[in-house]
């Protein structure tokens, strides 16, 4: 027997780009680094809110900035990153409350599912510019991701219901537990300690806790366009 998998927890929201960037990486390398992952949906708006943080796009400047760096981002990383028209409306008055109660009730229901549902919203939000806000376009989402259209249409009935409202809530609130002051943030529970690293950017550091190896963000072992 090989040694145990050590846990990962990835805490994110469609809604963020680099949480997109943090869940490719991860899902590369879950198995090359023994490394049970854990993906834990998020409402980044609570976040925010609990740490009194505010979104990078409310500063000009570094609403510029981040639409290059999101854009080489995405082509060094191989994650088919495309800026949406109408970025304001979609990060400060859309958001994501909807899309991240269902991947609660697809995390909830249908574990195996939660990956490829995950991406698919991404997909749509930050690939193709759909919006993930209307009903309709989260079914189609769930359903290009494999999911039949009677599951997911009961699945979309339950995003109102308390157990999933709450299991978003405390999802959340243990992301600020851990210190959370924005998304993503992965957690490593290595050896009896927790890290708690924020951004996409921290997983060579995440290799050096590990004891693993970094081989840059598309490992050659796994080919990576999406």
């Amino acid at each position: 027997m090989g040694p145990l998998p050590r846990t990962l927890e990835l805490f994110y929201d469609v809604l963020s780009p680099y949480s997109w960037l943090s869940f490719e990486i991860l899902c590369r390398y879950k198995n090359i680094w023994n490394v049970h992952l854990q993906l834990r949906p998020t409402f980044i708006a609570g976040i925010m809110k609990s740490s009194g943080n505010k979104p990078p796009a409310l500063l000009p400047s570094k609403a510029k900035y981040m639409t290059n760096d999101i854009k080489l981002l995405g082509q060094h990383i191989q994650v088919p990153i495309q800026m949406p028209k109408d970025f304001f409306s979609v990060i400060l008055e859309k958001g994501s409350l909807s899309a991240m109660r269902f991947l609660t009730a697809v995390k909830l229901e249908h574990p195996e599912m939660l990956e490829k549902v995950s991406r698919e919203l991404w997909m749509r939000v930050w690939s193709r510019d759909e919006d993930i806000t209307e009903p309709q376009s989260i079914l189609a989402a769930a359903e290009k991701a494999g999911m039949s259209t009677e599951g997911a249409r009961a699945l979309l009935e339950k995003i109102s219901t308390p157990q999933v409202k709450n299991q978003l809530k405390e999802t959340t609130e243990a992301a600020c537990k851990y210190g959370a002051f924005g998304l993503p943030v992965t957690v490593a529970h290595l050896e009896g300690q927790t890290h708690m690293l924020f951004g996409s950017d921290r997983m060579e550091l995440l290799a050096h806790l590990l004891g693993e190896k970094w081989m840059g963000p598309v490992p050659p072992a796994v080919s990576a366009r999406l």
